[in-house]
């Protein structure tokens, strides 16, 4: 599917590392050019042609952003450098004034590192308690572990849309429901959801939500926070600087601006978001319907391919996203990986920045191919061909 869009993929490369980042199409760089050769300024500092042409383009991605998660206002849209600053700027900005001694935080041993650390780092400064959702036998999220795992102390429920190792999706409108039932509030990180298939905060009801461009055929380096107008109004900035304060003076006196520019000090990656706003319309093009339609039907394939190999471990067949993760008995994951990248077949190996997912699941590294719209049934059967090879242990070694 749209195959050519991708230069990259001509040079014979098959690329299932999708969960780590996503290959960028032609209309990317063509947008990051246009700016850098044709209006390159900075944006929201100058009164001149060029300056506004730039504000105006970073500002269109911003209602883009809006329209494509269905958020009430753009100015409920702050953009960062990624996911992991998004969670940053909730967990610092609004949680760390919002949360005491005490009170419990509902994670899971699945989360990356970048939905645990932030908050492992406030339970130290606040005296709060980490908790975790129990997970299932396919180490998957059920609503009557989130229930479970309610006390009358949960505060917070921090949690992946999707899982980036297990692939799991999670049920997010109905944790979401229990969790304002019992007056929890909910950060979602959306790093493997957004890119995939339709996220709608409003219909969700969701009141923090971070995610990357960069996993969604954009650049790195542009990330996206949003929250509810009503506790975006609360949230504090980490980072101070320039563009981020109405007024200040020698005695310290200071007053910041409103929302979403007190989230954005400094001199933001300009290039970067306007080139995220052509990809944004790319996609929706697509369909966001078609890219789950289609990574669903790639990953039944894969799986079914996978099941005729004895050797191969399969440990989240029946999760409902593009990630599938194995191992091979007897080949260390990172060989496995090194090994099919001679076959130039990308994939990833090691914990997936999921360490702790390891007291679960009782290893520490697999293999994890995760696809995306691009990959066929072709590539499948070349990784298929490569894993059957019968000399592949010796070959390795």
């Amino acid at each position: 599917m749209h195959r050519e869009d991708f230069n990259i993929l001509n040079s014979g490369i098959i690329y299932f590392d999708n969960g780590a980042t996503t290959l960028k199409p032609k209309i990317l760089g063509e947008a990051i050019s246009d700016y850098y050769d044709n209006y390159s300024s900075n944006a929201h500092r100058g009164d001149y042609a060029l300056s506004i042409k730039a504000s105006q383009k970073y500002e269109e991605t911003r209602y883009l952003v809006k329209d494509l998660i269905n958020a009430r206002k753009a100015s409920e849209i702050a953009f960062t450098s990624g996911t992991t600053d998004s969670i940053n700027k909730i967990v610092f900005g609004y949680f760390a004034d919002k949360l005491k001694k005490g009170d419990e935080v509902l994670l899971t041993m699945s989360e990356h590192a970048s939905n645990l650390l932030p908050w492992f780092e406030l339970a130290d400064r606040l005296g709060l308690k980490i908790k975790y959702i129990d997970l299932d036998d396919n180490h998957e999220v059920l609503m009557e572990n989130v229930e479970k795992g309610i006390t009358n102390k949960t505060k917070v429920i921090s949690i992946a849309h999707i899982s980036n190792v297990v692939g799991d999706v999670r049920p997010i409108k109905d944790i979401i429901k229990l969790a304002h039932k019992n007056n929890i509030l909910v950060l979602v990180d959306g790093a493997q959801s957004v890119p995939h298939l339709k996220v709608d905060v409003q219909d969700l009801d969701i009141d923090f939500l971070a995610f990357s461009a960069h996993k969604m055929c954009g650049p790195t380096g542009v990330g996206i926070l949003y929250g509810k107008e009503e506790l975006l109004n609360d949230i504090k900035p980490i980072i101070f600087g320039g563009g981020m304060n109405a007024d200040f003076n020698h005695d310290g006196t200071r007053i910041y601006k409103t929302m979403p520019d007190r989230l954005e000090a400094g001199t933001p990656n300009i290039a970067g978001v306007i080139g995220f706003g052509y990809i944004i319309k790319y996609l929706l093009d697509i369909g966001f319907e078609n890219i789950h339609k289609y990574e669903i039907e790639l990953k039944k394939y894969f799986v079914e391919k996978l099941e005729e190999i004895p050797e191969i471990t399969i440990y989240n067949a029946h999760s409902q996203s593009g990630i599938v993760t194995i191992n091979y008995d007897g080949i260390f994951p990172q060989d496995l990986s090194i090994y099919l990248d001679k076959y130039n077949i990308c994939t990833r190996a090691g914990n997936h920045c999921a360490k702790i997912l390891k007291e679960e699941i009782h290893i520490k590294n697999t293999c994890r191919i995760s696809l995306y719209f691009y990959n066929s049934k072709e590539e499948i059967d070349k990784l298929i061909e490569v894993l059957k090879n019968p000399n592949i242990k010796e070959e390795i070694i």
